[in-house]
Protein backbone atom coordinates (compact mmCIF):
# COMPACT_ATOMS: atom_id res chain seq x y z
CA UNK A 1 0.00 0.00 0.00
CA UNK A 2 1.30 3.43 -1.32
CA UNK A 3 0.74 6.33 0.80
CA UNK A 4 0.18 9.07 -0.09
CA UNK A 5 0.80 13.18 1.65
CA UNK A 6 -2.22 15.12 1.16
CA UNK A 7 -1.81 17.53 3.76
CA UNK A 8 0.79 20.56 2.77
CA UNK A 9 4.35 19.90 3.93
CA UNK A 10 3.91 23.00 6.47
CA UNK A 11 1.11 21.83 8.26
CA UNK A 12 2.97 18.36 8.72
CA UNK A 13 5.83 19.88 10.23
CA UNK A 14 3.75 21.62 12.59
CA UNK A 15 2.44 18.47 13.68
CA UNK A 16 5.50 16.24 14.31
CA UNK A 17 6.76 19.30 15.97
CA UNK A 18 3.57 19.11 18.55
CA UNK A 19 4.22 15.51 18.80
CA UNK A 20 4.42 14.34 22.14
CA UNK A 21 5.86 10.84 23.54
CA UNK A 22 4.91 10.41 27.32
CA UNK A 23 5.70 14.04 28.91
CA UNK A 24 8.12 14.99 26.18
CA UNK A 25 7.95 16.85 23.12
CA UNK A 26 9.36 14.76 19.87
CA UNK A 27 12.51 16.91 18.72
CA UNK A 28 13.44 16.21 15.52
CA UNK A 29 16.86 18.48 15.67
CA UNK A 30 17.70 15.85 18.35
CA UNK A 31 16.84 13.39 16.34
CA UNK A 32 19.40 14.31 13.16
CA UNK A 33 22.22 14.12 15.72
CA UNK A 34 21.07 10.23 16.28
CA UNK A 35 20.84 9.88 12.54
CA UNK A 36 24.62 9.71 12.87
CA UNK A 37 24.50 6.22 14.12
CA UNK A 38 22.90 5.34 10.69
CA UNK A 39 25.03 7.80 8.46
CA UNK A 40 27.79 4.90 8.26
CA UNK A 41 25.22 3.03 5.88
CA UNK A 42 22.45 5.07 5.04
CA UNK A 43 21.99 8.57 3.58
CA UNK A 44 19.07 10.68 3.21
CA UNK A 45 17.98 13.70 1.43
CA UNK A 46 19.32 15.40 -1.84
CA UNK A 47 21.71 13.77 -3.87
CA UNK A 48 21.55 10.46 -1.50
CA UNK A 49 22.48 7.14 -2.79
CA UNK A 50 22.96 3.74 -1.74
CA UNK A 51 25.50 2.46 0.51
CA UNK A 52 25.79 -0.42 3.12
CA UNK A 53 22.27 0.34 3.01
CA UNK A 54 19.65 1.28 0.72
CA UNK A 55 18.78 5.61 1.00
CA UNK A 56 16.07 6.53 3.05
CA UNK A 57 14.63 9.26 0.42
CA UNK A 58 11.01 8.84 0.14
CA UNK A 59 11.33 5.65 2.61
CA UNK A 60 7.94 6.80 4.07
CA UNK A 61 4.90 4.62 2.55
CA UNK A 62 7.30 2.98 0.70
CA UNK A 63 7.15 -1.25 0.07
CA UNK A 64 9.98 -2.84 2.17
CA UNK A 65 12.67 -4.39 -0.01
CA UNK A 66 11.37 -2.20 -3.28
CA UNK A 67 14.56 0.21 -4.57
CA UNK A 68 15.52 -1.47 -7.84
CA UNK A 69 19.06 -1.88 -7.72
CA UNK A 70 19.69 -2.64 -4.39
CA UNK A 71 20.69 -6.04 -3.23
CA UNK A 72 18.42 -6.57 -0.14
CA UNK A 73 18.04 -9.68 2.05
CA UNK A 74 15.32 -12.09 0.83
CA UNK A 75 14.00 -11.89 4.38
CA UNK A 76 13.24 -7.98 3.81
CA UNK A 77 11.68 -8.87 0.03
CA UNK A 78 9.87 -11.22 1.38
CA UNK A 79 8.42 -9.07 4.34
CA UNK A 80 7.75 -6.06 1.77
CA UNK A 81 6.18 -8.62 -0.58
CA UNK A 82 3.73 -9.90 2.27
CA UNK A 83 2.55 -6.19 2.88
CA UNK A 84 5.32 -4.29 5.20
CA UNK A 85 5.49 -0.70 4.06
CA UNK A 86 7.30 1.75 5.73
CA UNK A 87 5.45 4.14 8.41
CA UNK A 88 6.31 6.32 11.43
CA UNK A 89 5.10 3.15 13.80
CA UNK A 90 7.35 0.47 11.59
CA UNK A 91 10.25 2.46 11.23
CA UNK A 92 10.09 2.95 15.24
CA UNK A 93 9.52 -0.62 15.87
CA UNK A 94 12.36 -1.68 12.71
CA UNK A 95 14.82 0.88 14.87
CA UNK A 96 14.14 -0.81 18.20
CA UNK A 97 14.98 -4.05 17.16
CA UNK A 98 15.52 -4.74 13.90
CA UNK A 99 16.54 -8.25 14.11
CA UNK A 100 13.44 -9.07 15.69
CA UNK A 101 10.77 -7.02 13.76
CA UNK A 102 12.11 -9.07 10.72
CA UNK A 103 13.66 -12.39 10.87
CA UNK A 104 17.04 -13.01 9.02
CA UNK A 105 17.41 -9.62 7.83
CA UNK A 106 21.32 -8.16 7.38
CA UNK A 107 21.11 -5.07 9.23
CA UNK A 108 24.16 -5.52 11.57
CA UNK A 109 22.70 -2.58 13.54
CA UNK A 110 21.56 -3.93 17.04
CA UNK A 111 18.76 -1.61 17.76
CA UNK A 112 17.77 1.53 19.44
CA UNK A 113 16.06 0.98 23.04
CA UNK A 114 14.68 4.39 23.81
CA UNK A 115 11.49 5.20 23.05
CA UNK A 116 12.43 8.91 23.02
CA UNK A 117 15.61 8.37 20.74
CA UNK A 118 13.53 6.62 18.12
CA UNK A 119 10.72 8.88 17.97
CA UNK A 120 13.06 11.68 17.59
CA UNK A 121 14.81 10.31 14.74
CA UNK A 122 11.96 9.31 12.81
CA UNK A 123 10.47 12.82 13.25
CA UNK A 124 13.67 14.03 11.65
CA UNK A 125 14.07 11.31 9.19
CA UNK A 126 9.77 12.45 8.37
CA UNK A 127 10.76 15.81 7.69
CA UNK A 128 13.84 15.60 5.61
CA UNK A 129 12.41 12.59 3.50
CA UNK A 130 9.39 14.76 2.89
CA UNK A 131 10.88 18.28 2.14
CA UNK A 132 14.19 16.80 0.02
CA UNK A 133 13.57 13.43 -1.78
CA UNK A 134 16.37 12.44 -4.26
CA UNK A 135 15.19 13.28 -8.06
CA UNK A 136 15.25 9.22 -9.00
CA UNK A 137 15.03 6.82 -5.51
CA UNK A 138 16.29 4.07 -8.01
CA UNK A 139 19.12 6.03 -9.02
CA UNK A 140 22.51 3.94 -8.21
CA UNK A 141 25.44 5.61 -6.96
CA UNK A 142 27.34 7.56 -9.91
CA UNK A 143 29.07 10.50 -8.47
CA UNK A 144 32.93 11.05 -9.44
CA UNK A 145 35.43 9.44 -7.58
CA UNK A 146 38.83 10.64 -7.61
CA UNK A 147 41.99 9.09 -7.02
CA UNK A 148 42.99 5.47 -6.94
CA UNK A 149 39.37 4.50 -6.88
CA UNK A 150 38.27 6.29 -10.24
CA UNK A 151 40.90 3.96 -12.00
CA UNK A 152 39.68 0.77 -10.66
CA UNK A 153 35.85 1.71 -10.93
CA UNK A 154 37.04 1.58 -14.80
CA UNK A 155 38.30 -1.85 -14.44
CA UNK A 156 36.57 -4.90 -15.39
CA UNK A 157 37.04 -7.47 -12.56
CA UNK A 158 37.46 -11.09 -12.61
CA UNK A 159 35.21 -12.22 -10.12
CA UNK A 160 36.23 -15.60 -10.24
CA UNK A 161 39.56 -14.23 -9.25
CA UNK A 162 37.73 -12.39 -6.54
CA UNK A 163 36.42 -15.21 -4.89
CA UNK A 164 40.07 -16.70 -4.51
CA UNK A 165 41.08 -13.37 -3.02
CA UNK A 166 38.31 -13.12 -0.62
CA UNK A 167 39.08 -15.55 2.50
CA UNK A 168 40.63 -13.18 4.24
CA UNK A 169 37.18 -10.96 3.94
CA UNK A 170 34.78 -14.09 4.70
CA UNK A 171 36.44 -14.55 7.89
CA UNK A 172 34.52 -11.87 9.75
CA UNK A 173 32.21 -11.00 6.79
CA UNK A 174 29.37 -14.01 5.84
CA UNK A 175 29.14 -14.53 3.04
CA UNK A 176 25.19 -15.26 3.33
CA UNK A 177 25.26 -11.41 3.75
CA UNK A 178 23.96 -11.77 7.19
CA UNK A 179 25.94 -9.31 9.88
CA UNK A 180 26.42 -10.09 13.49
CA UNK A 181 28.22 -6.41 14.70
CA UNK A 182 29.93 -6.43 11.38
CA UNK A 183 28.88 -5.13 8.81
CA UNK A 184 27.88 -7.51 5.27
CA UNK A 185 29.84 -6.38 2.10
CA UNK A 186 27.24 -8.65 -0.05
CA UNK A 187 25.67 -6.84 -2.97
CA UNK A 188 27.07 -3.33 -1.92
CA UNK A 189 27.06 -1.07 -4.96
CA UNK A 190 30.41 -1.48 -6.72
CA UNK A 191 31.56 2.29 -5.94
CA UNK A 192 30.89 2.63 -2.67
CA UNK A 193 32.74 -1.33 -2.17
CA UNK A 194 36.17 0.10 -3.91
CA UNK A 195 35.84 3.58 -2.34
CA UNK A 196 35.17 1.97 0.89
CA UNK A 197 38.58 -0.28 0.72
CA UNK A 198 40.89 3.10 -0.87
CA UNK A 199 40.07 5.11 2.54
CA UNK A 200 41.12 2.07 4.68
CA UNK A 201 44.56 2.14 2.89
CA UNK A 202 44.57 5.91 2.92
CA UNK A 203 43.38 6.06 6.96
CA UNK A 204 40.32 8.33 5.71
CA UNK A 205 38.83 5.01 7.81
CA UNK A 206 39.97 4.09 10.60
CA UNK A 207 40.37 0.63 11.52
CA UNK A 208 43.30 -1.12 11.50
CA UNK A 209 42.23 -5.01 10.97
CA UNK A 210 40.94 -3.41 7.49
CA UNK A 211 43.92 -1.77 6.93
CA UNK A 212 46.38 -4.59 7.16
CA UNK A 213 43.74 -6.50 5.00
CA UNK A 214 43.73 -3.97 2.28
CA UNK A 215 47.15 -2.16 2.47
CA UNK A 216 48.86 -4.45 -0.35
CA UNK A 217 46.05 -4.85 -2.70
CA UNK A 218 46.90 -4.39 -5.92
CA UNK A 219 44.28 -2.11 -8.39
CA UNK A 220 43.29 -5.74 -10.39
CA UNK A 221 42.69 -7.20 -6.38
CA UNK A 222 40.23 -4.66 -5.35
CA UNK A 223 38.66 -4.73 -9.02
CA UNK A 224 38.34 -9.06 -8.33
CA UNK A 225 36.62 -8.35 -4.67
CA UNK A 226 34.52 -5.78 -6.48
CA UNK A 227 33.14 -7.97 -9.11
CA UNK A 228 32.41 -11.00 -6.48
CA UNK A 229 31.47 -9.53 -3.76
CA UNK A 230 28.38 -6.89 -5.81
CA UNK A 231 27.53 -9.51 -7.87
CA UNK A 232 26.64 -12.02 -4.78
CA UNK A 233 22.82 -12.40 -3.94
CA UNK A 234 21.98 -11.43 0.01
CA UNK A 235 20.32 -14.75 1.69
Amino acid sequence: MQIEATAPISAILLFLSSMTVGAQEVDPIRGEKLFKACSNCHEVGEGAKNKVGPHLDGVFGRTAGSIDGFKYSSALKRAGEEGLTWSAESIDAYIEKPRDFVKGNRMSYRGMEKAQDRSDLVAWLERISLNSPSADINAESTSEVVGFAAAVLEMDGDPDYGEYLSGDCVTCHQISGQADGIPSIIGLPKEYFVRSLFEYKTNVRQNEVMKNRVVNLSNEEIAALAAYFTGIQPQ
